[in-house]
């Protein structure tokens, strides 16, 4: 295999800058992509439990709490008790939350689009190819690694 020294460098930028660029667009809500995130997916399904929402995010417990706390202070989250089980919390979104999630889709889609500007759909098939068998390549070895097998 040919070394490419550059290229997780260059994934890792272009991850960095495109965070980095969706803050600049969003910052009109006053939300964080942390927030958004946590919306977005609310807005897909909610009635999650705190914990639900957690694995689907891929985010600590507490952090979630700590966002989920200003989302509900700034009025984007309301937590209702779960009849369920009295120790657990089921998320639901405001009118607020519900009246910009679509604004924020469209910042998505903006930010995607010049993203992917002046790359030709061929070169994006490739591009989408190579990254997906890098992942695929990563979460195999990290299977390996929790079924404690060696790496070499």
């Amino acid at each position: 295999m040919a070394k490419a020294p550059e290229f997780p460098l260059l994934v890792i930028d272009v991850g960095r800058l495109m965070r980095t660029d969706f803050d600049r667009r969003a910052a009109r809500f006053g939300m964080t992509r942390a927030q958004w995130r946590a919306v977005k997916r609310l807005h897909r399904e909610e009635g999650l439990r705190q914990r639900e929402l957690a694995e689907l995010l891929e985010m600590e417990p507490i952090a979630l709490g700590r966002v989920l706390d200003r989302l509900e202070k700034s009025g984007f989250v309301q937590r209702r008790a779960d009849p369920a089980d009295r120790r657990a919390w089921r998320l639901y979104l405001t009118p607020r939350a519900h009246a910009i999630a679509g604004a924020m889709e469209e910042i998505a889609k903006e930010a995607i689009g010049d993203l992917l500007s002046g790359i030709k759909a061929a070169e994006l098939a490739v591009a989408t190819k190579v990254l997906s068998q890098a992942k695929a390549n990563l979460l195999r070895l990290v299977e390996k690694s929790q079924d404690g097998e060696d790496d070499h």
